[in-house]
């Protein structure tokens, strides 16, 4: 056992473990006890402690949860500004359903954040346990987290959670809830632009992709969170429309339709379109007879939309999984290395000559006879060649026992679009949606050309059809003879 602050906390137990903190549960005893005594007697005191049971509380002390964050750690600056962050917000709050701020202080090159130890078990636990929950208890967790992201999201500015996920939810023993972890909090008059992306992939909302978190996203994130105990499931393993979750094909049968009215309203990927609170969501839970959607044909203009939607959707997959740190891998030894990379270093020369400047070279040449087609292949070789350039890092990388940078993903969307105004600034875009797909871009262009082709001959034969509907009739001929 460890003291801190002068012997006022004792460290119990650990109760988690992260890449740059802990979390204890200790016991306050309110007042600090002072080192007393020659170093022979506190090390005897020690020794003493170290072969005795988990200390409990005495009258007059409590237990508390103490998070451990390490500074020597920290990877950036930014994650000391989160760990002070979630001090000074905590010490604002208020609500039985959010832990209590005691203290916070440094010693020892480590920032202990000192805060009230919610009794009870995290939702993940017990998914761990292959537990779910019923229908009541689910709407118990979506009232009680009403309450409390309803305080946060009321404060001035808001609070954002930012990381609502069943780790982040303690249920008490009397089944009541509370949200813990404020590791990831963000105040609302924040600037937006170049926002970190915090949360928890299958429970961030769409929009925290791109750093953009408002309180519709804690919306999201419970929601995602009340449909995982119910199931049993992670969010991504449940059936999908596009970056929309199936509701109803994914609860369990005789769910309320209430529950699954709320539960569609709160996981909407489309922020505008989210119920803008959990209360909002509930009172479609109290409605006896829900409003059900009418089921129409999509158009064809949907269908595309869908089309978009999921491959974002597999994009962003792609480049979650892609960001998860692979094994430590074990360099060649010392002459094969200098060989591989010898030859690596040959290969990316010859690409960066030949590829990359020699044929965009004489394509663009070519073009001032044959016009943008040629340019648009010279992009397209230069596109080439820093892939390849980029794929002889990595395998160098690996050959040296690093690990590689996984290789990041431009995800175009509909504002891009929207944003182009001009042909060019469209077929740019174009291209670069073409370059996204690598190795198949050309098949996907080709694809993409042939669709476009034939709906442009579809538009001709509707035209012409039209005009001779339109026509006059010939002169001397009347119409019933």
């Amino acid at each position: 056992m460890t003291d801190l602050r002068d012997g006022r906390y004792t460290l119990v137990r650990r109760l988690g473990e992260g890449s740059q903190g802990e979390t204890w549960e200790a016991i306050d005893r309110g007042a600090a006890r002072g080192r007393t005594g020659t170093l022979t007697d506190q090390w005897r005191r020690y020794v003493e402690r170290a072969g005795e049971k988990p200390a409990k509380p005495s009258a007059g002390e409590r237990v508390v949860a103490i998070k451990a964050f390490r500074l020597g750690k920290a990877k950036a600056w930014k994650d000391v500004e989160l760990a002070e962050r979630e001090a000074r917000t905590l010490a604002s709050l208020d609500h039985e359903k959010l832990p209590h701020y005691v203290e916070h202080f440094e010693e020892d090159g480590t920032l202990y954040l000192v805060m009230e130890k919610i009794e009870g078990e995290s939702l993940a636990s017990l998914r761990k346990a292959g537990r779910t929950l019923g229908p009541g208890d689910v709407r118990r967790l979506l009232e009680d987290a009403a309450d409390a992201l309803g305080y946060l999201h009321a404060r001035a500015p808001a609070i954002v959670h930012r990381d609502i996920k069943p780790g982040n939810v303690i249920r008490r023993s009397d089944g009541s809830f509370a949200i813990v972890d404020f590791g990831a909090v963000r105040d609302r008059l924040k600037p937006e632009g170049g926002s970190t992306v915090v949360g928890t992939f299958g429970y961030m909302a769409p929009e925290q992709f791109q750093g953009r978190a408002s309180p519709k996203s804690d919306v999201y994130g419970l929601g995602a969170t009340a449909l995982s105990m119910l199931t049993g499931c992670e969010p991504e393993e449940l059936p999908h429309e596009g970056l929309a979750i199936v509701v109803a094909k994914s609860v369990p049968p005789h769910t309320p339709a209430g529950l699954v009215a709320a539960l569609e309203a709160m996981l909407e990927p489309d922020p505008d379109r989210r119920a803008s609170s959990v209360a909002e969501a509930l009172a479609l839970f109290d409605e006896e007879k829900p409003r059900k959607k009418k089921r129409a044909r999509p158009s064809r203009k949907n269908r595309e939309r869908r089309r978009r939607e999921a491959k974002l959707e597999r994009l962003a997959k792609k480049s979650a999984a892609s960001e998860r740190p692979g094994p430590p891998r074990e360099p060649l030894p010392l002459f094969p290395r200098i060989v591989a990379r010898l030859g690596l270093f040959v290969a990316l020369t010859a690409v960066w000559m030949f590829v990359g400047v020699l044929v965009p070279l004489v394509l663009t040449v070519l073009s001032l006879l044959f016009g943008e087609p040629l340019r648009a292949a010279a992009r397209r070789a230069i596109a080439s060649a820093k892939r390849a350039g980029a794929a002889i890092g990595r395998t160098s990388a690996r050959v040296s026992g690093r690990t590689a940078p996984p290789p990041r993903l431009r995800i175009r969307t509909d504002l891009d679009r929207a944003r182009a105004v001009t042909e060019e600034q469209a077929q740019r875009i174009a291209i670069d949606e073409a370059e996204s797909h690598g190795e198949d871009a050309d098949e996907w262009l080709e694809e993409k050309i042939a669709t476009e082709t034939r709906r442009w001959e579809e538009e001709e034969r509707k035209r012409a059809r039209m005009r001779d509907h339109a026509r006059p009739p010939p002169k001397g001929k009347h119409w019933g003879r």
